[in-house]
């Protein structure tokens, strides 16, 4: 059990620091403060996918996989971060 413990806290940790090189504030001018708004009427309500949505969507507008009517914009907005970045934003967001 204090095994899982560590690896858990560990794995946050990770997760954390990762997470905090992405700047989830220009994400919520689009999305708001608590991502359930459909950015510029266009998009998802991100509040309600869930991490793994969230991360594939990501990491899918980086590499041009994904997208509708936003994809050039967002492609702008998350080509600079890694995958492991872009994975681990997506888990502090959604459900």
């Amino acid at each position: 059990m204090k095994k899982i413990i560590i690896a858990s806290i560990a794995a946050l940790t990770v997760a954390s620091a990762l997470s905090a090189d992405v700047n989830g504030k220009a994400c919520t001018s689009c999305h708001g403060a608590d991502w359930s708004k459909s950015a510029l009427g266009k998009s998802k309500i991100v509040s309600t996918l869930t991490h793994a949505e969230i991360a594939t969507a990501l990491k899918g507008y980086k590499d041009g996989s994904y997208g509708g009517p936003m994809k050039g914009l967002m492609k702008g907005q998350v080509a600079k971060y890694s995958d492991a970045e872009l994975e681990a934003f997506a888990q502090t967001i959604g459900k």
